[in-house]
């Protein structure tokens, strides 16, 4: 997960995660079956784009510049639709971008992309590309800036031409745009497509390297891991790095999790690549293996490790064994079941809600119990709600993060959309404001439901309604409890009530193709949070 860094730390911490897959009008399983119920199988298939740039015009004085590669939609009337965006490479005229585009292509349409190159300003590297995402501030000053430097390397290619490519590989000559009636070549755009093949199985590993050679004359090694996936032609496509750690000749990485659709299969080669950070942005290559997802596990039961290699410069071309080793600590599989899954499997549905008391908004809050609990409460058998509320201090007691809102010591439960109103309106007149707004422990309390139902057989899938005026203060907490429950039967719905801003909810949805990590370096297996506006939810209703 690339983020947009100026310095030596903050490059550092530009490799940590895997990529996201950006979808642009992608998987959709409703659209999907919709689609083929109505006779349209085949006409239609998800194809995953990867870029990389070759001997890109340095436009920064001091330094290399720092590449962004942004892809638009070109619609039937000229206009274009921003659809995705990369992370910023540092220091880099050769980049390969880790985030991948995923877009459906259809045959019998004209499906025209723009592919546009920035080198962003040195103003912006302290800024999360996830920021750039989601605030719609720093996201807009940030293109503004962009464009009055004009470095726009600029050029539009039919869908087609792309995937009908033997080797599905297709190179783009950049055009620098400063002066339209005299443009500059600015370097090679590789664009490569992967058909989707869909994979819920997903690989969690962690990785480890000994006795690494040192880079550098004055101190250790800074390692970092690079892992592609090697194509049918031999090309390598990044599809994941690690985290660069300092200072260490035996350094072991946080876990990196990679579905099996991101690498083809788990017999399909993948080239590991250990590099010597540097801030420059040309690192040296340490020492790489080629192996698959199989080799690496065999490494992980018989505990050995595999020698590093490297390709000596001269005329006999001679690969050279290092006395490194790559040895694999730890290594599982799990299978991530959607939504549908757990639907087309016979679960039932079981609603939970969650009510905010750090501000009284009690008007719009019943509102939003009523506008969304009246449409969840029809696919729960038994009406019985778990209902809880948080950020109140009740009488005589500390400040709590997840109390019974029915005052209940003991039962959660209330009955239908009615018990869950009367509860919220006698709490209020039993517990007083109170903060901060923390989601971590109603989480992890629904959490802890779902898993024990799923332990004890039970066919359950859980959806958990939080209703809140938008202020968190546990961001990373919360994100701790939300990949922790990614694997089971559990999906969270957030509804913002009032006019507070919603950045942080926003960061907490998925949609934008970047899943959550927590602190230990563990990527949610799914997105199982959706965040909607209030005024969202009236506004569709009355259409």
């Amino acid at each position: 997960m690339g983020n947009c860094c100026s310095d030596e730390t903050g490059g550092r911490s530009a490799f940590g995660g895997t990529g996201a897959s950006a979808t642009g009008g992608g998987a959709n399983d409703a659209v999907d079956e919709f689609l083929r119920y109505r006779g349209f199988q085949g006409l239609f298939s998800q194809i995953e784009l990867s870029f990389s740039a070759t001997n890109l015009r340095d436009r920064d004085m001091i330094s290399k510049s720092d590449p962004m590669m942004v892809v638009y939609t070109k619609g039937r009337d000229g206009a274009l639709t921003e659809a995705f965006r990369t992370e910023v490479v540092l220091n880099s005229l050769n980049p390969s971008w880790i985030a991948k585009y995923t877009v459906t292509f259809q045959f019998e349409v004209v499906q025209t992309l723009l592919f546009r190159v920035y080198d962003i300003d040195t103003q912006f590297h302290n800024v999360d590309v996830k920021v750039w995402i989601h605030n719609s501030v720093i996201f807009y000053e940030a293109l503004e800036r962009i464009e009055r430097r004009s470095y726009k390397l600029n050029l539009s290619a039919g869908f087609k031409n792309i995937v009908a490519k033997p080797d599905r590989t297709l190179t783009l000559n950049l055009v620098q745009i400063e002066d339209p009636g005299h443009p500059r070549s600015s370097g090679q755009l590789i664009v490569h497509a992967e058909e989707c093949i869909s994979s819920k199985t997903t690989t969690e590993m962690t990785l480890r390297c000994s006795d690494l050679e040192s880079k550098d004359l004055f101190s250790k090694s800074d390692p970092f891991l690079s892992i592609s996936r090697v194509t049918e032609g031999g090309m390598p496509v990044v599809v994941c790095k690690a985290e660069v750690i300092k200072n260490d000749h035996n350094p072991t990485w946080k876990p990196i999790s990679l579905n099996i659709q991101q690498v083809g299969s788990k017999d399909s080669p993948l080239l590991i690549q250990c590099f010597d950070f540097n801030s420059s942005g040309k690192h040296d290559l340490i020492g790489q293996v080629q192996i698959s997802l199989a080799g690496l596990e065999k490494l992980c039961s018989s505990q050995e490790g595999v020698y590093l290699s490297l390709l000596e410069v001269g005329h006999n071309r001679s690969t050279k064994v290092l006395k490194s080793q790559l040895c694999v600590d730890k290594f599982s599989e799990s299978i991530q079941h959607t939504f549908l899954d757990y639907l087309r499997g016979g679960y039932e549905l079981n609603f939970m809600v969650a009510v905010d008391f750090t501000v009284f908004v009690f008007a719009l809050i019943r509102m939003a119990i009523l506008e969304v609990g009246e449409v969840l409460q029809f696919y729960d058998s038994d009406k019985r709600f778990p209902a809880w509320g948080f950020g109140a201090r009740p009488i005589d007691g500390p400040v709590s993060h997840c109390f019974n809102l029915n005052g209940s010591n003991y039962n959660h439960e209330v009955e239908g959309l009615h018990g869950i109103l009367m509860a919220y309106s006698s709490a209020l007149y039993n517990v007083s404001f109170a903060g901060p707004t923390l989601f971590g422990p109603v989480i992890t309390k629904a959490a802890t439901i779902a898993s024990k139902s799923l332990e004890n057989g039970g066919r359950k899938y859980y959806v958990l309604l939080i209703i809140t005026d938008g202020v968190i203060t546990d961001l990373q907490e919360t994100k701790d409890a939300i990949v922790q429950a990614s694997d089971l039967p559990l999906s969270i719905l957030i509804v913002g009530v009032g006019g507070a801003d919603f950045k942080e909810m926003e960061i907490l949805d998925g949609d934008k193709g970047e899943r959550l990590e927590s602190t230990t370096g563990r990527v949610a297996t799914r997105d199982i949070v959706q965040f909607v506006p209030l005024r969202d939810v009236q506004s569709k209703k009355s259409i």
